[in-house]
């Protein structure tokens, strides 16, 4: 392989997989936290606006959040809020998740945009993480280890 191909193709795949890493060490985080922290709720699946929403593996929900104790939204009713789950990225959208069908929640009441499904909501999370992890992993691994085979 020439030596500025294994160059850049490594950093390509060293950046890919850090960043990979990096991004899914930060949504595994804030699921648990927001779930661990977070206001429980109930939402429901609604359809989606535009044909290409249809292509999102993570269903439109719709659900009312609390007004934020002592925060800006406080003395407020109940608001309405539109959001996709967070940290939901199966390759196609479960059947379970039809529009007009209600799922468990938790969202964090300062932003109640950031949603996350609730723990049995979903099958096999840690499956998931795994495999985006180790997707990382494995192009931070190749992209080293073509740039160590340049430099040695």
């Amino acid at each position: 392989m020439d030596r500025t191909t294994a160059v850049v193709g490594g950093l390509v795949l060293a950046l890919f997989g850090g960043a990979l890493l990096l991004w899914c060490a930060a949504e595994v985080r804030l699921r648990h936290l927001v779930r661990r922290r977070g206001v429980p709720a109930e939402a429901v699946v609604v359809a989606e606006p535009d044909a290409h929403g249809e292509l999102d593996s993570a269903p439109l929900l719709s659900f009312s959040a609390l007004p934020s104790v002592g925060g800006a939204g406080a003395g407020r009713c109940a608001e309405r809020v539109l959001a996709r789950p967070r940290g939901h990225t199966p390759l196609r959208r479960p059947d379970r998740f039809a529009p007009g069908t209600s799922v468990r929640i938790c969202y964090d009441p300062r932003r109640p945009d950031r949603v996350v499904l609730a723990a049995g909501e979903i099958s096999r999370p840690a499956l998931a993480d795994l495999l985006w992890s180790a997707l990382g992993t494995c192009c931070l691994a190749v992209g080293a280890g073509l740039l160590t085979a340049v430099v040695g």
